[in-house]
């Protein structure tokens, strides 16, 4: 192999190389790297001048990728993912003890939040950070250590761990079914349905149709009522006495304990999704990570066990 090959280029003519080759252009490689098209230019000729070949052809419509140029490419992507998931490991000087999590919004708000202040007590040296947001994290780009999913466990090139299982069945406030004479499955005929219009996208969580035809109850108008894209969202308003909601038992779980909602019937169904501790390989060397992975599955074990 020729002396010039084994040395490595620099690094910004590698990143230049990068940029442009998935753009297939050079003012939107300088766009995304906050430089001028002269110079990407220059450093992708850099580049060439130290391989001694040309990694793209230039026409009048933009670039293409020689095949020495599609040759490199991948390897040189993943070296900079490797170098990204390297560095996420330590964080900027001053987080090196702050944990970034993204969590599902409602996941956050019903569950997580509440047992926090036992996470802090027991590691006062770890500073949390919540994330409540829907969107999947790209743990290359992303300031995130790691994230709870509800989901089906699978993703790609990450670790997933299952953390609680989920089901739901019907609730409201106590007042709602006082008011029917105790007569449960009756209140659905003359009640508001709360629906729950969460983008989990799992075809397995029942909504009030599928749950109305498996509890065998005809003469419910399963269209009517107000309809929320957070699962927080209905149990708040099951929870002010607006209506009846199919509830998630995981996140329902604090209020039936504190006797904020009732169920109204025991007919669960369970649904194929659940809760997901996710995270790159590379996180197993975080001490911070691996303390709350250990800390989240004890807390998840508990309520598994309160719940049988």
């Amino acid at each position: 192999m020729p002396e010039k090959t084994r040395r490595l280029p620099p690094l910004n003519s590698l990143r230049a190389f990068a940029a442009a080759a998935e753009r297939l252009s050079l003012a939107a490689a300088a766009e995304d790297l906050h430089v001028t098209p002269s110079a990407v230019s220059l450093q992708i000729r850099q580049l060439e001048d130290h391989l001694g070949i040309p990694v793209f052809i230039r026409t009048g419509r933009g670039l293409q990728l020689t095949n020495e140029g599609k040759a490199i490419l991948p390897g040189i992507l993943e070296g900079f993912d490797q170098l990204r998931m390297a560095l996420s490991l330590i964080g900027p000087k001053g987080e090196e003890n702050v944990l970034t999590l993204s969590v599902a919004p409602s996941f956050a708000a019903k569950w997580l939040s509440p047992r926090l202040d036992a996470f802090t007590q027991a590691f006062p040296h770890i500073d949390i950070r919540i994330l409540a947001t829907d969107q999947l994290v790209d743990f290359a780009v992303d300031d995130v250590d790691i994230a709870i999913r509800y989901g089906s466990g699978v993703y790609p090139g990450l670790t997933s761990e299952h953390l609680l299982a989920e089901r739901v069945f019907p609730v409201c406030a106590p007042q709602l079914l006082e008011g029917a004479g105790g007569h449960a499955l009756d209140l659905l005929r003359n009640q508001t349905l709360l629906h729950d219009d969460s983008p989990d996208q799992d075809k397995t969580c029942p909504d009030w149709r599928m749950w109305l035809r498996a509890a065998r109850l005809s003469g419910v108008d399963w269209r009517r009522g107000p309809r929320f894209n957070q699962s927080s969202m209905v149990l708040e308003a099951a929870v002010a006495g607006r209506g009846v909601a199919l509830a998630k038992a995981t996140l329902a779980a604090a209020d039936l304990a504190a006797g904020r909602i009732v169920k109204l019937a025991e007919i669960d169904q369970p649904v194929e999704f659940a809760y997901y501790l996710v995270y790159p390989a590379e996180r197993r060397q975080s001490a911070k990570c691996n303390a709350f992975r250990e800390w989240v599955s004890a807390e998840a074990k508990a309520a598994t066990e309160v719940a049988a």
